[in-house]
């Protein structure tokens, strides 16, 4: 994929998240691998303004290569593109239900069988850091260990994927399943899947992806 192809790829995909209520105004960023280091939405540009000229092109030293203003939370960004090779693609949101499972500082449990899709039998919680800073980054690679989503307590979801579109359907997902939990929450105490039940349900996915 050309550099200009993976642009368009970013703005498509930050104009998708405003679509789906994920995000809104300048809220959330996105990034993707890109020849040894990533593109990332700029800083504090509402989706609306964007253009693929606007995505700026850094390293993974956290060296802007190309561009204006970096979005202020880069450094989770490149740390985690640095230290997940497998990972081609960050999104972050401030989606309704993700946000508002993470202002109560819970993790997801297994409430639905969907969780495995994030990666474990939990989508963790981080402890509350300051916006942009390298103790927030820090906090988000622990709780994304074996992951691919986690969220950010206080603020808000990340969601990784091998690309921009699985990393697209990983946060619907996560998104849907904060919901879930969220709306049980308010009906009572939910019923939570057993270890072994998870165990069955990876297993599945394993088979379905074969087969897929």
């Amino acid at each position: 994929m050309t550099e200009q192809q993976s642009r368009q790829q970013l703005l498509d995909t930050s104009r998708r998240l405003v679509e789906l209520g994920l995000n809104r105004g300048s809220s959330g960023n996105a990034s993707v691998r890109y020849d040894g280091g990533m593109l990332i939405t700029p800083s504090a540009l509402p989706v609306s303004e964007m253009t693929s000229a606007s995505m700026v092109r850094m390293d993974l030293d956290g060296n802007v290569q190309q561009g204006g203003k970096p979005s202020s939370e880069w450094r989770f960004h490149r740390d985690i593109l640095a230290a997940r090779p497998e990972i081609g693609a960050v999104i972050h949101t401030h989606s309704i239900y993700a946000t508002t499972i993470a202002c109560l500082r819970k993790d997801v449990p297994p409430v639905h069988y969907h969780i495995a899709i994030a990666g474990g039998d939990t989508i963790r919680c981080t402890p509350y850091s300051v916006f942009g800073e390298q103790t927030l980054s820090d906090h988000a690679l622990e709780a994304l260990r074996d992951r691919k989503a986690c969220l950010l307590g206080n603020h808000g979801m990340i969601a990784l994927g091998t690309d921009l579109a699985d990393a697209l359907a990983v946060t619907v997902e996560v998104e849907f399943l904060c919901e879930i939990f969220w709306r049980t929450l308010q009906a009572g105490e939910p019923q939570i899947l057993t270890a072994q039940q998870m165990h069955e349900v990876k297993q599945k996915f394993v088979e379905y992806k074969k087969r897929s």
